[in-house]
């Protein structure tokens, strides 16, 4: 019960600081940290990181990264993304859901699901991005530093983000779909790539999960994918619209390529992939190490975690070692 009114308060605490950074007030100040313009630090307080001396980026900000993010990363509108701005440790409980027609009078079995819940740790690893500016730029009323920095950072973070997603290892960052006891199932193991073998990774995830399906592979296998017949001549990939048995392509430089041991595809509903985001993003000016080259640097930061909490809904094709 503690922990529960615990979390309970600082939820409240954090909500009343985000209003807070809200304000035009907050934005203006934090643009002008930027800009190195002033001592706005006492203004910034309310967003202000001691163990990494920086501070979190105005909501305005962070909306104009978090576009900036998706539209760079492979895999953002593919998964779940969730803002849960807490330092204590949390769970992603996920459970079989349940949808029964019951008879007028009849007993609802809603207790049949009490212990089905598949509990996953959400741990917070940090995320630093590193990017340099001439000062010259930076104090330059007309150059829109929130413009270029948001573009520089949002295709930095994307890229970092994708990776981990696809092959983190869960020491210091997300667990991936291709995590060996933790990520996706293997669906298929082969020797070499075949029309059946896709096939048979295809029809090896439940319905369920191929309804939403995609498949995730980089240009490499995607090419051989692409010259894949049946023993009629029929290509499996539909070059009119880029899909495979029907169902949409995304391709990924950091997927694997076909090879001894390799996964090199994934297919199934990556939804149930969870990145979780624990704070906003935040920001560091170094004006002084660079000051010898008439340079700004910005350290970036953001704290994550992510897991496949159903690892069922997505499956990979392994090639044998």
């Amino acid at each position: 019960v503690q922990s529960v009114k615990e979390n309970k308060e600082e939820n409240y605490t954090m909500n009343n600081v985000l209003l807070q950074m809200s304000q035009p007030e907050y934005h203006n100040h934090f643009v002008n940290y930027l800009r190195d313009k002033g001592d706005n630090r006492s203004a910034l307080a309310m967003g202000y990181h001691s163990s990494i001396g920086a501070y979190d980026v105005s909501p305005v900000a962070g909306n104009m990264l978090m576009k900036a993010i998706a539209k760079e990363s492979d895999m953002y509108s593919l998964t779940t993304n969730i803002h849960a701005y807490s330092s204590s440790r949390i769970f992603a409980k996920d459970c079989d859901d349940l949808a029964l027609f019951v008879e007028e009078g009849g007993v609802i079995p809603v207790y049949d699901g009490l212990d089905d819940f598949h509990v996953n740790t959400v741990d917070s690893h940090k995320l630093a991005v590193f990017v340099k500016l001439d000062a010259d730029f930076v104090h330059d009323a007309a150059f829109s530093i929130e413009d270029y920095l948001t573009n520089r950072l949002g295709k930095n973070f994307g890229r970092a983000e994708d990776k981990a997603i696809i092959s983190g290892n869960g020491e210091k960052e997300p667990i991936g779909i291709l995590h060996d006891t933790k990520g996706a199932k293997v669906g298929k193991t082969t020797s070499e790539l075949t029309y059946d073998d896709v096939v048979d990774l295809f029809f090896s995830v439940k319905p369920e999960y191929r309804k939403h399906g995609t498949w995730i592979m980089n240009d490499e296998t995607a090419l051989a994918l692409r010259k894949l017949k049946d023993a009629d001549g029929n290509y499996i990939w539909n070059h009119n619209n880029d899909t495979i048995l029907g169902k949409p392509v995304q391709i990924s430089e950091f997927m694997p390529s076909v090879g001894a041991g390799a996964k090199p595809i994934a297919f199934g509903d990556f939804s149930y992939y969870w990145f979780i985001r624990r704070s906003p993003i935040a920001i560091r000016t170094l004006t002084e190490k660079f000051a010898y080259h008439n340079q700004i640097g910005y350290l970036c930061f953001e704290f994550l975690d992510g897991k496949l909490i159903r690892p069922e809904a997505v499956k990979v094709l392994q090639i044998g070692v």
